[in-house]
């Protein structure tokens, strides 16, 4: 970037600074976030396709989940790195309809193309996509239905379809019980008629081998760990658990400290006075009535065999977040010191058993008092399978989590978009400005959803896009493709429903996205600095810097 004053030139930019301004800006801008809408829009619906992913260590990752994908693409555009930021906050706040929202912004922009060839300024594009969004939100409140959130038929409608088309669709009933369950085990209710689901009181843990219908929900909790000792008890009935947030060992002096021992005598009493102490703390828990131990540090030999010795069973160096779910499943408290510990201050559970699953031993904390965190073991087959599989889940317990909170869904299937392209052409003709055009683009858009499902699935998009217009034109608010079929049928009856947050948030997030990335028209790139070479001799005196002892190959 440089200027003129009187004949000199003023440089303002670094050497090696590159610029990109005006139309080329936002070209550049727009075919980055079309071409992240084009890597993601064939694992779109049902019948979508999935896509595998190799990183430089040769790690796999097969899925089709929309969020996944872009988080693992190595990405370098700064505009295709808004496209994956899109995904991530529809993934945060809404749970499934991230590959929606990436689609529906690539085809956003795609739009606005058209409109800056007929020199609209984008200004006026992006006013006009702000306008269609807010109405679109409108119309979404409006066709938006009241779910009962008792009803486990409805929930289990919404939980199956967030899993159709994903790799857990084989078991998708199963799955669908298994979150349903799980999410109104941990809802809480924070005022009349108002709820809240944490799906981080969820504790998932992926087990390889076996078969993904031999995944289950567990009332309470399983956790990573086993018994620590082997004269332990592995199976407790009527457990009152000590959660201990503390070192069973002999305490160590804060700052360096000296012992001298002049004599065996003083060595005997020295040894003796430490396994005192850790009688205690063994005495100390045994007096509690606990008879199952989770701390989350070390356990010392001495303590674990007093411990055994009074048929306690204990596990050490548990997770944090293992601790702070513990304490919602069992309804006990952490304790920070051995003395602290209390009656009162104990979890309950009915069982608490030490199973083998897949080869390697867990610790399982069952038949708890109304948990308010519990534990799903995912299986399958092989490690891409589960790690799938979990995805699926995260998903579904999102997904059904917006229900349970907010008890209003909507049918998917194209059926939204669909209603929403109508009806936003129809907003566009009581506007008198240029943004007429905008809001009219805006619409065209949202027919990319049905126009893909109805590609992914082999079918003829046109064909199927005017059926379903003709359906709307007649009034069927909830009419959608049945890509298994070919149809155009009620989706509401069909069963094929999603929360109304989800749509939201993706028409929320993509219009955003796309009008930033349409106001941008200059770009500053700074140079990247290649790295200085070290000196020779640096490192231990080996050629080219090397380390002593290393070689290079």
């Amino acid at each position: 970037m440089a200027g003129q004053l009187g004949g000199i030139p003023i440089l303002v930019l670094k050497a090696g600074s590159e610029r990109t301004k005006g139309r080329d800006a936002q070209i550049a801008h727009i075919n980055a976030a079309k071409a992240v809408g084009d890597a993601v829009r064939t694992t779109l619906g049902p019948k979508g396709m999935d896509k595998m992913l190799v990183d430089s260590l040769g790690d796999v990752v097969i899925t089709n989940d929309g969020v996944t994908i872009l988080k693992e693409m190595d990405i370098d555009s700064p505009a295709a790195k808004m496209m994956v930021e899109v995904a991530k906050t529809v993934e945060d706040v809404a749970g499934d309809g991230t590959t929606t929202a990436v689609v529906l912004g690539a085809e956003l922009l795609k739009k606005a193309e058209e409109l800056l060839e007929l020199e609209l300024h984008p200004t006026v594009i992006t006013l006009g996509y702000r306008l269609a969004a807010e109405k679109a939100k409108k119309v979404l409140d409006e066709i938006g239905k009241d779910i009962d959130i008792e009803d486990v038929g409805e929930l289990k409608k919404i939980a199956e379809t967030a899993i159709t088309g994903k790799a857990a669709d084989a078991s998708r009933d199963f799955l669908a019980e298994i979150a349903i369950n799980a999410d109104k085990a941990v809802a809480e209710e924070v005022s009349k008629g108002k709820r809240v689901v944490d799906v981080d009181n969820i504790n998932v843990e992926k087990k390889v081998g076996g078969r993904m219908s031999e995944t289950e929900l567990v009332q309470g909790m399983a956790i990573d760990k086993e018994i620590v000792h082997p004269g332990m008890p592995t199976k407790i009935e009527d457990a009152k658990i000590a959660l201990i947030n503390a070192s069973l060992e002999v305490k160590k002096t804060e700052m360096s400290a000296e012992i001298k021992i002049q004599s065996s005598g003083q060595l005997k009493s020295f040894l003796a006075e430490e396994e005192q102490m850790l009688h205690q703390m063994a005495e100390r828990i045994k007096e509690s009535g606990a008879n199952v131990v989770i701390c989350q540090k070390g356990i010392d030999d001495v303590v674990q065999h007093y411990l055994a010795k009074a048929g306690i069973a204990a596990v050490r160096r548990a997770k944090k977040s293992d601790m702070e779910k513990l304490e919602k499943a069992t309804g006990g408290n952490v304790v920070n010191a051995v003395e602290l510990i209390s009656k009162t201050d104990l979890g309950y559970a009915g069982l608490v058993e030490e199973r083998k699953i897949s080869g390697s031993k867990m610790l399982f904390i069952e038949q708890c008092k109304n948990p308010h965190a519990v534990s799903i073991i995912v299986r399958g087959g092989t490690e891409q399978v589960v790690d799938e599989v979990d995805r699926s889940l995260d998903d579904t317990l999102r997904v059904v989590g917006c229900i349970i909170e907010d008890g209003k869904a909507i049918a998917g299937g194209g059926a939204v978009e669909t209603e929403l392209a109508l009806r936003i052409r129809e907003y566009s003709t009581s506007l008198n400005g240029r943004e007429q055009l905008a809001v009219e683009k805006f619409a065209e858009a949202l027919e990319i959803i049905p126009r893909t499902l109805a590609e992914n699935s082999g079918l003829d998009p046109i064909d199927k896009l005017v059926e379903l217009k003709a359906a709307h034109e007649r009034g069927e608010t909830t009419a959608g493709l049945d890509v298994y079929t070919g149809k155009v049928v009620d989706m509401w009856q069909r069963g094929v429903i999603e929360p109304l947050r989800l749509k939201k948030q993706a028409m929320d997030s993509a219009a955003e996205a796309a009008i930033m990335i349409l106001k941008i028209d200059d770009v500053i790139a700074s140079s990247r600095e290649a790295p200085q070479a070290a000196p020779p001799g640096a490192g231990g005196g080996m050629p080219g810097g090397m380390p002593g002892g290393m070689m290079p190959y």
